[in-house]
């Protein structure tokens, strides 16, 4: 019994040992030293330790592997790479890699020794370009390079630093197949061959590649314009292929998801909420209300939130019908709604007379309507805030403007009548999208703008009056008309 006790002593004390991370450091003051690690292309603190007598000590065995960095009180910090092994390495302060000692951690001594190799031939590289027929000099430098990394792949397979440097390359693109004259049979050959092979140098099974800054480079290049069209259809096609590659519920799935999730629901860009509602309704929130979601590193809060966001936005991106909006027009007695609207195009706007940017731009619109839009069949429906006291504000703001185009609001009247009882209107006059339009529109800013073609789906969504006059001249082939409101000058105007 005693012997089985000290065995197991000695495995524990033996685990502890094997996964310590030292610092020999000269050229600094002892001070209070912070353990740092990559998640994607961030860092966060991972860990702090006392450095005595020039020495920092951090237990390992509280961190996952990945590329970490030892960081100093004045923001500097030296990389180093972790994988539940034993580091022992000696540095100055702050000449970091070129006086780095590796005494122990084979993954370090390659790191470290591949790091100042490629210092040097990018040094010697960029060189040899400044000369006048240094082409051929920086090619055969790159040939050297590939090789190099080739050799330490290929004696180090097991290596967490290998696959991290496999993962650095660039995948080989064979020679685009030829006619029998030498002409090529696909000019874009090589662009398909690498995006169908750009993740072939990457182990998409191994977690450990999330906490390096590499792979994030890697899918930020992969899901930029660089690579992809950012068409979303064409973004959620490669995304998915990307995700159903990856192990549910590992680190690489989530931080893929996540990555690719965030990135389209953030996007400036016109449709790419689009990419945020697929991934939203694949990914995270079958089975959410039950508890069920995969997506497992969200709260049930947050998750609730984002589904019913993307329930909501599934209905307003680019290319599909939006629920019908039939409200009363000023008279609070006559309903009107867009789907009978015969238009080639139809505006829905929404606005709120008490609004800055709205007082500004409706007078725009309604200017664009009497002298451009009405003779060219586009129909602008615009739905007011006319609840309370803002139902007079409303009525005045349209006659003194001479808003001509169609004017609907949700009443007083109207809401507290459907608040008693809503049968009343629902189905025979409207719906309950557009009792609660707000929330089933999205609108929590105004003024808001979608532009619908002549079946009433949506083409366009988020532009100024600018940006609309300019897409509707375009859209009717007269691009060149005359413009009441240049996009330039309000570009111009938003600087003021």
């Amino acid at each position: 019994m005693k012997r089985l006790l000290l065995l197991t002593l000695l495995v524990i004390t033996f685990g502890a040992s094997a996964q310590t991370i030292k610092f020999r450091i000269s050229g600094h003051q002892d001070t209070t030293i912070n353990l740092i690690r990559y998640v994607g292309n961030k860092l966060y603190m991972a860990d702090t330790a006392e450095m005595k007598n020039g020495v920092v000590v951090f237990d390992g065995s509280k961190h996952d592997p990945g590329i970490m960095a030892v960081y100093f009180p004045d923001q500097k910090y030296a990389e180093f790479i972790y994988n539940k092994e034993e580091i022992d390495i000696s540095f100055t302060y702050p000449n970091f890699i070129p006086s780095m000692k590796v005494q122990k951690s084979k993954e370090n001594k390659l790191f470290i020794d591949y790091i100042r190799y490629m210092g040097e031939m990018r040094q010697k590289s960029e060189a040899a370009s400044k000369k006048e027929n240094g082409k051929e000099e920086v090619k055969k430098m790159g040939e050297e390079v590939k090789a190099y990394q080739d050799k330490l792949v290929q004696e180090n397979p097991e290596t967490f630093v290998s696959k991290i440097i496999n993962m650095s390359r660039d995948v080989d693109i064979p020679e685009p197949p030829k006619n029998e004259d030498g002409s090529l049979k696909d000019s874009s050959f090589s662009y398909h061959y690498f995006r169908a092979h750009y993740f072939d140098n990457i182990d998409l099974k191994d977690d450990r590649l999330v906490n390096t800054p590499v792979f994030h480079n890697k899918l930020e290049y992969y899901f930029s314009d660089k690579m992809l069209i950012q068409i979303p259809d064409t973004v959620v096609k490669y995304a998915f292929d990307l995700v159903d590659r990856l192990q549910p519920g590992s680190e690489m799935f989530k931080y893929v998801v996540h990555f690719i999730t965030y990135k389209y629901e953030t996007s400036k860009i016109m449709g790419h909420d689009k990419v945020f509602v697929e991934m939203a309704l694949k990914y995270y929130c079958p089975g959410y209300k039950e508890g069920n979601s995969i997506a497992t590193w969200m709260k049930q809060d947050k998750l609730e939130t984002m589904c019913e966001r993307a329930e909501i936005l599934q209905h307003l991106v680019i290319g599909v019908r939006p629920p019908n909006i039939s409200l009363r027009d000023t008279t609070d007695v006559n309903w009107l709604n867009f789907y009978d609207l015969d238009a080639d195009y139809t505006i829905l706007y929404f606005w709120d007379p008490e609004c800055g940017h709205c007082k500004k731009d409706t007078p725009k619109l309604a200017k664009l309507y009497n002298e451009k839009f009405k003779e060219r069949n586009v129909e602008i429906f615009a739905v007011g805030k006319a609840t309370g006291e803002d139902f007079e504000k409303w009525k005045k703001f349209i006659h003194d403007n001479n808003l001509s185009f169609i004017n609907v609001g949700l009443t007083q009247s109207l809401y507290d009548a459907a608040s008693k009882d809503w049968r009343q209107f629902i189905p025979k006059y409207t719906n309950v999208q557009s009792l609660n339009y707000s929330e089933h529109y999205d609108i929590y800013a105004t003024p808001k703008v979608f532009l619908l073609d002549k079946d009433k789906k949506i083409i366009a969504k988020s532009l100024s009056i600018g940006q609309l006059e300019e897409l509707l001249d375009r859209l009717q082939d007269v691009p060149d008309a005359p413009k009441l409101f240049p996009v330039e000058k309000e570009k111009e105007e938003e600087k003021e």
